[in-house]
């Protein structure tokens, strides 16, 4: 795991900056730092390294292949790469490898088979610049699920790119504007997802997508690349896969189980010590328990609350006792919790508002001081139809299929009025709400007032700009039209927003916050549920193994089962979360109220001073809780003083240094 840098163009001190951005990559690479420059072609590169695979120097980058053609710079691990080795060898690679690193065997791979064939048989997670010297060309790669960043843009003239929007800040010619386009979004689902970034001129790579430039262009209208999919798993949902045939359950847990299994063994590969975050729920517990096969030491980690509404600790130490496990478990006070919020612009380095970013810093904090590799649970609810607001969904779908399609446009033109009508709070939202469902076409339209917190970002916004999103997209995968009432029709629902969850709310939210909050502590964390065979394994699986009985993630269950017994495992599930409500109203109300300050907000010209502080009212009130929709107002609200005051300090430090 590490973070990479690069500015391609006219830049002066090129190789300066590139060394600045590496030190504020520092918490991403801590164990060694590189550099390399191609004066002829104005491309200065830079890596951070924390070293997990081959530790020596033989795996530092920036590095050059054997024949001089690419350099690279990559984050992230690639499990499949000792295959990959033997591929190389049985095709005339002569074998004689400086080390036994991943980012080598990469380098070979693509030195014998070119970059779009070798990003399409990388199993793994990464972001990785590529440099062909003798093309003269720069191609940016992401992994399939989008589990490792990358960022890129223009500083002045100059293509830049990195892992975080920090090591980019302080470059000559950085537009620190924010974009309205990320605000608006933000606003809708409380997390800014790609390609927008908070930035006018940067923007996010999507997952299992590449670029290539052939020369940095910054005009008048800046060169923006279009990202290309590649191979067979694309982000995009594959509908025509030949669904898979089993001729029992039992057969069916099997071939999950013998997935998984793959899975997790591979990415077991580590030089150094390596554990796993243990909520007690089916995700984190399935990954523990195949871990224990492998291995007769894992090492667990999970938090409690002193609240028992929000504590999980029982749930994951009785799981880690029954496997086995060496479990650290740690007792946070809300005092503990509450001190993480300060630090949080700089963890996240873009406004981001899922408040579980808060027990995630903590037991990614708690991990590192016994592993520096945790695997992790992620991924199982998209994959699995775990998310409880897919039956309400399917609910609501089948209740719309029974009302006389004539009336539809008129419910959903009626709520749009009173929506409008209404000043900005509960019934204006749940307003916005109902006359998007009812005038929704498609499941995504559908959709996307059960994940929308602003679901009319105008409400509360100056000047909002809402753009397209995969959202305003139709798949196909149900007919557009008046939806059916058939079971079948609504599983299809079902089915098309868990995707469109996998494509969305889990690279942009989740693996976000995970990335961010564990590399803040150095840690590396590996998701094993989102392995690429599993994925394809998932989208083939007919709905009934997902979902039966009102129950998701039916046949992760059957697998779990198998290695934990069920009262240990069958609860309602609590989500990690926080009583931001609670803290909003009380220890967390001074910062908030000042954050929310009418005269800060009339000045900043973001928000609607006089609709956020009826929001924030009504909230102290308690005649509702508003906290996740202020949430997201006071991340952008904490972020606009972070990023001013790292400037003022970039400021101050280069003065001196002059």
């Amino acid at each position: 795991m590490c973070g990479i840098v690069g500015i391609w163009g006219d830049m002066p001190d090129r190789r300066e900056h590139v060394l600045r951005a590496c030190a504020r990559l520092h918490h991403r690479g801590p164990d060694s730092r590189g550099d390399w420059t191609d004066l002829q072609a104005r491309l200065s590169l830079g890596h951070v390294r924390l070293a997990i695979l081959d530790t020596s120097p033989a795996g530092h980058q920036p590095m050059v292949s054997a024949c001089e053609r690419y350099v690279i710079v990559l984050n992230g691990e690639i499990y499949n790469h000792l295959s990959l080795r033997q591929q190389l060898e049985n095709q005339g690679h002569d074998g004689r490898w400086r080390g036994h690193s991943d980012t080598e065997t990469v380098l070979a791979a693509f030195s014998a088979w070119g970059a779009a064939e070798t990003v399409r048989r990388l199993e793994g997670m990464f972001a990785i610049a590529l440099w062909d010297r003798q093309e003269g060309t720069l191609t940016l790669m992401r992994d399939r699920m989008g589990e490792k960043p990358l960022y890129y843009g223009y500083a002045g003239t100059a293509f830049v790119f990195a892992s975080q929007p920090v090591a980019l800040q302080a470059l000559p010619g950085f537009d620190p504007t924010p974009d309205p386009r990320a605000l608006s979004l933000l606003m809708r689902h409380n997390y800014i997802p790609a390609p927008y970034s908070i930035y006018r001129n940067l923007r996010k790579l999507p997952p299992g997508t590449l670029i290539t430039l052939h020369a940095p262009t910054m005009g008048a209208v800046p060169l923006w690349p279009e990202p290309e999919h590649y191979g067979s798993l694309s982000p995009v949902g594959d509908n025509t896969s030949v669904p898979l045939a089993f001729h029992s359950d039992e057969a069916a847990t099997d071939a999950l189980e013998a997935c998984l299994t793959r899975a997790v063994e591979s990415q077991m590969l580590a030089d150094v010590p390596l554990g796993a975050f243990l909520s007690g729920g089916i995700d984190s517990s399935t990954i523990v328990a195949l871990m224990r096969r492998h291995t007769d030491r894992v090492q667990t980690f999970a938090i409690g609350f002193e609240d028992p509404a929000f504590n999980e600790a029982d749930h994951a130490r009785a799981v880690a006792r029954h496997l086995g496990t060496e479990h650290t478990e740690l007792m946070v006070t809300e005092r503990d919790a509450l001190n993480v919020i300060p630090d949080l612009p700089g963890i996240y380095d873009e406004p981001f508002a899922d408040a579980s970013q808060i027990p995630t810093t903590l037991v990614a904090q708690l991990a590192r001081r016994h592993v520096t590799v945790a695997l992790s649970g992620d991924g199982g609810d998209e994959l699995f139809a775990g998310y409880s607001r897919y039956l309400r969904a399917q609910a609501w779908w089948k209740r719309k299929a029974a009302l006389p399609s004539s009336l539809l446009p008129v419910l959903g033109a009626v709520a749009g009025l009173g929506h409008r009508i209404l000043p900005c709070g509960v019934r204006s939202e749940q307003l916005a709400r109902l006359s998007t469902r009812m005038r929704a076409s498609n499941p995504e339209a559908f959709y996307l007032s059960f994940v929308s917190y602003w679901h009319d970002p105008a409400q509360i916004l100056c000047r909002p700009e809402v753009p397209r999103t995969l959202f305003d997209r139709p798949s196909g995968h149900i007919p557009e039209g008046r939806p059916g009432g058939a079971d079948t029709e609504a599983l299809s629902l079902i089915d098309t927003i868990s995707r469109l969850d996998t494509l969305t709310y889990l690279p942009d939210d989740i693996l976000v916050k995970v990335d961010r909050a564990a590399m803040a502590a150095s840690l590396e964390t590996r998701v094993p549920l989102l392995d690429r065979h599993v994925v394809e394994f998932s989208r083939r699986l007919p709905m009934q193994y997902k979902l039966r009985g009102g129950q998701g993630k039916w046949l992760l269950r059957q697998v779990l089962h198998r290695h934990v017994p069920n009262h240990l495992i069958d609860r309602p599930k609590k989500g990690f979360s926080v009583p931001l409500g609670n803290w909003l109203r009380g220890p967390l109300r001074d910062w908030a109220q000042a954050l929310l300050d009418p005269v800060r907000l009339r000045d900043q010209g973001l928000f609607r001073h006089q609709a956020v502080q009826r929001v924030w009212q009504a909230h102290l009130a308690g005649r509702a809780d508003f906290s996740a929709h202020l949430w997201g107002i006071l991340m952008v609200q904490s972020w606009l003083d972070h990023t001013a005051s790292t400037a003022m300090a970039g400021h101050d430090s280069a003065k001196e240094s002059a």
